[in-house]
């Protein structure tokens, strides 16, 4: 029995994918239970430069046709469209499909999900989540017997490259993209990266399996790391932390929280030393406790790697039978209020150097209700100023604005230089 693949698109990580089917096709194959056959590979530009290992008999830039013959579609175009109207049609004609695209599920990932369970078909993402790590699959599969209550990670290498090469260099986050762009960790155009909606649309989507209700793109509440300079950085590392951009998703009370923001992490939490262009995702679940899954985010042949495991498991239900496990909804999403949101804050203040300032500013915060824990001011360098870096106890989103709104208010606060959420050790 044979196992017809189509791939669609042939960059980075599609090159590495047709390479891998082609050198590791007999560990594969006896893996999916079939022969493994790559029947084409459709591109937009049969004229481009490609890698030696890919055969140029399999090129086309019929799509259409090459899905219609097909029982596995691997897409790996990205974005929204062709790739939505191309994936449809491999779920209508029959096909399983595997993807990595993370910003087409994120916003069109229902409308797929019911497609593929109306034509009895798979739809597989691994790669579309963390690279190489195997996230999508624990949450789905490994922890079904679970109760999954937060999840928390670095999911965009790019921002975590910036951010480390910034704390461990002391670079500005202009002069490291520009060395990221260089090396390939960043696009040209870097926005999907720094402005956080990468990582934002893969927290969408665990958030989907882990809670079992649907949440997109529009539901996560999105801030990028552009406005992070040296002093933030400095200021985080005197006082025990470390800058990462974070993606969170929370449930309780029935109400579910989902967030992309540059963080404060504590130097003793698992993500504080995540380093490089890696990923890792901390998933805490109420019977297994806490469970972290590290590695490499980015990247062709890691994320060929999770490509390739969705597609063995794809062409195996196709052999035996089966189905992979569908989405599961459980009622209408329901979402924390942004004022409701609770967490630690860092604030960071230049004030008048002068006797009692320091007074009126906890004041201020006491009377908006949000508790001090510690104070720490330095000389700001600046003649008359001096710099307070202040950490608050949990406090809500609405109760933290209104006491930075007070301290703006006070005629020797200088500026609220800046206001972090604090992530728990």
């Amino acid at each position: 029995m044979s196992i017809k693949i189509a791939l669609l698109g042939c960059g980075t990580v599609g090159t590495q994918v047709a390479r891998l089917l082609s050198e590791k096709n007999a560990l594969l194959s006896a893996r999916a239970g079939a022969d493994l056959e790559l029947i084409g590979i459709a591109v937009s530009n049969l004229a481009a430069e490609r890698d030696p290992a890919i055969d140029r008999a399999l090129i086309t830039t019929d799509a259409a046709g090459l899905i219609e013959q097909a029982d596995v579609v691997i897409e790996l175009i990205g974005g929204i469209e062709p790739p939505r109207t191309l994936i449809r049609h491999a779920l209508e004609s029959g096909a399983s499909v595997v993807t990595g695209n993370k910003a087409l599920l994120a916003e069109h990932g229902p409308e797929l999900y019911d497609l593929a369970k109306e034509k009895k078909v798979d739809l597989y993402y691994e790669a579309a989540v963390a690279g190489a790590v195997p996230v999508v699959y624990a949450v789905r599969e490994s922890l079904a017997g679970d109760s999954v209550k937060a999840i928390k990670g670095i999911l965009n290498g790019t921002t975590n490259y910036i951010l480390d090469e910034m704390t461990t260099k002391g670079l500005t986050f202009d002069e490291v993209l520009a060395t990221a762009q260089e090396l390939g960790y960043a696009e040209a155009d870097p926005t999907a990266d720094v402005d956080g909606f990468d990582a934002a649309a893969k927290i969408a989507i665990l958030a989907s399996l882990a809670f079992h209700k649907r949440v997109s793109l529009a539901d996560v509440d999105v801030e990028g790391i552009r406005s992070i300079t040296d002093a933030d950085i400095e200021a985080a590392t005197k006082n025990g932390y470390v800058i990462k951009l974070v993606a969170t998703a929370t449930q309780a009370g029935g109400k579910i929280e989902t967030r992309v923001a540059p963080s404060l992490v504590p130097v003793s939490h698992p993500l504080a030393s995540i380093g490089g262009s890696f990923n890792a995702v901390v998933i805490e679940a109420e019977s297994a406790d806490r469970l972290m899954f590290y590695g490499r985010g980015a990247g062709g042949a890691p994320t060929a790697s999770a490509v390739l495991s969705d597609v063995v498991a794809a062409a195996a239900k196709k052999v035996l039978g089966g189905r992979a496990p569908q989405e599961i909804v459980l009622g209408e999403s329901e979402f924390m209020d942004a004022g409701e949101s609770v967490s630690r804050y860092f604030v960071r203040l230049q004030v008048a150097d002068r006797v009692g300032v320091l007074a009126e500013v906890t004041d201020a915060f006491a009377e908006a209700g949000v508790s001090i824990s510690a104070v720490n001011q330095e000389v700001d360098g600046q003649p008359g100023l001096a710099a307070l870096a202040i950490t608050t106890h949990a406090a809500s989103a609405a109760d933290m604005a209104a006491t930075i709104e007070a301290v703006g208010k006070i005629s020797d606060v200088h500026e609220v230089v800046r206001v972090f959420r604090v992530e728990d050790e």
